[in-house]
């Protein structure tokens, strides 16, 4: 299963990313996470429903020092997971 997700609040400039990439990586999950210049965090995540749901619960929740008004999911194709590797931050330098 591949979901895409879109995390909206103060979810940037807080570790946000780095939280995501260290709970999609504890599940097994393949993907990446990144910023949006709209301030959002955006994430691309493939594995088991179990724990999509898991990384699901992960993402309202937050690191400390965030604020999660809004997450936004959809369901992307099977082909879409075809690239994916062990779960990355993009654009962290």
């Amino acid at each position: 299963m591949v979901l895409h997700f879109l995390i909206r609040g103060r979810v940037q400039g807080v570790g946000f990313r780095w939280f995501v990439q260290r709970e999609a990586s504890e599940l097994e999950l393949r993907g990446w996470v990144r910023n949006t210049e709209d301030g959002d965090v955006e994430v691309v995540a493939a594995g088991d429903p179990e724990d999509l749901n898991e990384l699901r619960a992960s993402l309202r929740r937050g690191p400390r020092g965030a604020r999660v008004d809004n997450v936004i999911e959809h369901y992307l194709e099977p082909a879409e997971a075809t690239d994916l590797t062990a779960f990355r931050i993009e654009g962290a330098w």
